[in-house]
């Protein structure tokens, strides 16, 4: 199998590892001492542009909110991830991470902010990647075993990266964070060798938001459609709205979030057996839902929507911002079809 050369070892154990989860055996490499994890969905709920400590607080109560936990506490571990990246700022970093739109969003997360500590490109390494030979239809990371992930060390999916990967990182945060996302588009028209999967990722975000044909954002059409398609609960529709994916990024608790506000609308999409959602949990169209997935009602427009894609807040049952498959992009509502 392979492995890194011998004598880059003492640089990459010496670094400061970053990771998107736990389920990933980082640890188990022999390549890291130090791991630190960025537990944050950050495709859901707000994350506008305000300071650190504000944006861990609203972070903390969207989290804690949506899992039920204890919103000082949420805070105080985002709190201590932070710290933790900040202090080793006079060293080298290795970042862990997958191409979908979960990891991408962290990414540029932490690139920002180590742009924003003035670290030099050339100490900061990536190891990312959106398939691995070994597996038919790659998830993640999580997949691998710990010598598969040492062995990518190895590999062309490893990159230390440059001046403009950090430019692009803090670009792209911005615009994710913006108050508007007029600077989506540039994002996911970007192509860079460092950041690969950046655009793709970014292009998928856009189509969160509600479309002009039916108010729907990609995700809530494809669990609509996989009930409509016969998954008779919320599991087997998760399951089967993930496999529609290029790269799939939402955890099943989130895609239950969105099932039970589909349900509880004012007109509701979907019928469920029982609350709180989980995999057993019996689901059908309504036949209002039945109508908007064909494109013969709105949702946004009979149920109004208040959600956050990043920075905006999409609010009410004229929100302005929508997907336009003409375009292929998010437009305002003077650009509207």
């Amino acid at each position: 199998m392979t492995e890194p050369d011998p004598s880059d070892l003492d640089r990459l154990t010496a670094a400061l590892h970053v990771s998107n989860g736990d389920a990933t055996e980082v640890p188990g490499t022999g390549l890291a001492e130090r791991v630190i994890y960025w537990r944050d969905a950050l495709h859901e709920g707000p994350v506008p542009a305000v300071g650190a400590d504000e944006l861990r607080r609203t972070r903390a109560a969207f989290l804690s909110r949506h899992a039920g936990t204890d919103p000082a506490g949420t805070e105080r571990e985002l709190a201590e991830r932070d710290h933790t990246l900040d202090a080793a700022r006079d060293g080298e970093y290795v970042l862990w991470f997958e191409a979908d739109l979960y990891d991408q969003l962290q990414i540029v997360q932490v690139l920002a902010r180590l742009a924003e500590l003035r670290v030099p490109a050339d100490r900061i390494t990536l190891i990312c990647i959106g398939e691995h030979p070994a597996i038919a239809r790659f998830g993640g990371l999580g997949e691998l075993t710990a010598a598969q992930l040492r062995a990518l060390a190895a590999t062309n999916a490893r990159r230390t990266l440059t001046p403009a990967a950090l430019d692009l990182a803090t670009r792209a945060w911005a615009a994710f964070r913006a108050p508007t996302p007029s600077g989506l588009a540039a994002i996911a028209a970007t192509r860079s060798t460092d950041l690969r999967f950046l655009g793709e990722a970014f292009d998928r975000l856009g189509h969160e938001y509600p479309a002009h044909r039916d108010g729907l954002s990609l995700t809530e059409r494809r669990a609509l459609a996989a009930v409509a398609g016969g998954a008779p609960d919320a599991g087997t529709a998760f399951v089967r709205a993930a496999a529609r994916e290029t790269r799939p990024f939402l955890g099943d608790l989130w895609f239950f979030a969105i099932v039970d506000r589909l349900a509880t609308a004012p007109h509701p999409l979907l019928d469920l057996s029982d609350r709180p959602v989980d995999q057993g949990t019996a689901v059908r169209l309504t036949r209002v839902g039945e109508r908007v997935l064909g494109g013969e009602a709105d949702h946004v427009v009979l149920n109004g929507v208040d959600r956050w894609v990043g920075g905006v807040r999409l609010l009410g049952n004229d929100p302005g911002w929508r997907w336009d498959d003409g375009v292929e992009a998010v437009v305002g509502p003077s650009a509207g079809s």
